[in-house]
């Protein structure tokens, strides 16, 4: 019989969509005063692999991820994507949002995302609420170790560019693994 262990308490990450760079700042904002101080931040990021989001919001998305300070509970996701709904809903003009946060986490080994959206691929937790282990941290036939995407992974997150801004953000949670 396995023994039940306390996960190790993971990354926060948020990645936010708007069509445009002022959005994304007042979204900064929000989910800095919800949970904690930012301590990385991607570029912006141009969302160009599919046109999924542009009835909502229009053409032209732009992106950034942020990673938080406070590392949590894996098993508050659910909650964090609840409420990262309701943040989202502030800004919503005539039921369509403005912009689009998608919370998630890192840990050693993944990438995982919160969505509301079932798939074969995903797992629910609770509060109508699923993860999708976006990359996984493995071997590469050529030595050494880095995110890399699976079949269902999207696009955008399964780049090269995208793989390397995680492998920064799981390097900066290494570091606070070590100094708890």
């Amino acid at each position: 019989m396995g023994q039940i262990k306390t996960p190790n308490p993971v990354k926060l990450i948020v990645s936010a969509l708007a069509p445009g760079e002022g959005l994304l700042a007042a979204a900064r904002e929000a989910v800095a005063a919800e949970w904690g101080a930012i301590d990385v931040e991607s570029e912006l990021l141009p969302f160009d692999h599919t046109t999924y989001y542009a009835r909502e919001f229009g053409p032209h998305l732009v992106r950034r991820i942020w990673a938080f300070v406070p590392l949590v509970d894996p098993g508050t996701l659910p909650a964090i994507k609840v409420r990262s709904n309701e943040i989202e809903a502030r800004w919503a003009v005539e039921g369509k949002r403005q912009v689009n946060l998608d919370p998630g986490y890192v840990s050693l080994a993944k990438l995982v995302l919160a969505t509301t959206k079932n798939h074969g691929h995903r797992i629910y937790l609770s509060q109508g609420i699923y993860a999708e282990v976006t990359l996984q941290y493995r071997g590469l036939p050529s030595g050494g170790k880095a995110f890399q995407p699976w079949p269902w992974t999207y696009p955008d997150y399964g780049t090269a560019r995208y793989c390397a801004l995680f492998e920064g953000i799981r390097q900066r949670y290494l570091e606070q693994l070590r100094g708890m």
